[in-house]
């Protein structure tokens, strides 16, 4: 009799030893449990630890609920502004209630990425050139508002979503060079024609105070001489102001001359006698016609 009850009390322990191995389930810390009794939901979501449910009546899904980083594969579209581009970004979401997660939607991971993908097709259509290249924080608000919207009902909070590159053309970067180039050509055009007026007023200032000292003016010409010189040059170029020719030729100008007195007139020279004069012999005759 004692050995019939040894032997039962021995079945029961074997049978509640299955039954708790076959019913035991641990939930990490980063997980939640959502258990399903019968193809229904029971009760509340299951807490990290140990928890128990019933063997082959209960079936235990586990959900993550850390941050997932999932890279939306670059996508080809066509601005406003007609430019062809290419772009990729990322989405950072994280899942906020476990039951929705696995009841509402079939994979929420695969979900949000095609969702990611046609947000992104739209901000592209959506925006200008300039916009994803300098303006990507506004656009990237955007497509976290158009992701964010439907998956509130998959029990889904999306965190953050960054534009990661936007790939051009190459003739769309050569394009962008050139504009480049020709800007900073204008800029530099208009700061050297700033420096020239600025000069300009600066040399009027000191040709005022040179026109009433020639002495300056000639100091400055034999610094420019000496300023010249030092580069060791073989042929020296210097023109000459108009003020200083005009300062050399009147100091070659000579005062006017005194008249000087004339001497007394002397007598004209005699011119010696002239020979006596022969008579001119007559003409002679001219020979009589000849008749024919």
């Amino acid at each position: 009799m004692v050995e019939e009850l040894l032997t039962a009390a021995a079945a029961v322990g074997a049978v509640g030893f299955a039954y708790v191995v076959a019913g035991a389930r641990v939930v990490k810390q980063y997980e939640r449990g959502v258990v399903f009794r019968l193809g229904r939901v029971a009760g509340e979501v299951r807490r990290p630890g140990f928890t128990m449910v019933v063997p082959f009546a209960d079936r235990l899904r586990k959900v993550n609920l850390q941050i997932v980083t999932m890279p939306v594969p670059a996508q080809e579209g066509i601005t406003r502004d007609n430019v062809t581009v290419r772009v990729d970004a990322v989405v950072y979401f994280r899942v906020v209630d476990p039951t929705a997660a696995i009841v509402n939607v079939e994979d929420y991971r695969f979900a949000v990425s095609q969702m990611a993908q046609t947000s992104l097709r739209s901000i592209i259509g959506k925006s200008e050139l300039d916009d994803l290249l300098s303006n990507r924080e506004k656009l990237n608000q955007g497509l976290e508002l158009m992701i964010d919207s439907p998956a509130v009902g998959w029990g889904v909070q999306i965190d953050r979503v960054e534009i990661k590159d936007v790939s051009l053309p190459d003739t769309m970067k050569r394009s962008m060079a050139r504009q480049a180039e020709a800007d900073r050509e204008r800029r530099a055009r208009i700061i050297n024609a700033d420096a020239e007026l600025q000069a300009s007023k600066k040399l009027a200032e000191a040709a005022q105070q040179m026109e009433g000292t020639p002495s300056a003016l000639q100091l400055r010409l034999l610094q420019t001489v000496v300023a010249v010189a030092a580069e060791k040059n073989s042929t020296l170029v210097l023109p000459f102001p108009v003020e200083l020719l005009r300062f050399l030729e009147r100091a070659q100008q000579q005062p006017p001359q005194q008249p000087q007195p004339q001497p007394a007139p002397q007598p004209p020279p005699q011119s010696p006698p002239r020979p006596a004069s022969r008579p001119e012999a007559p003409p002679s005759p001219s020979p009589p016609p000849v008749e024919r």
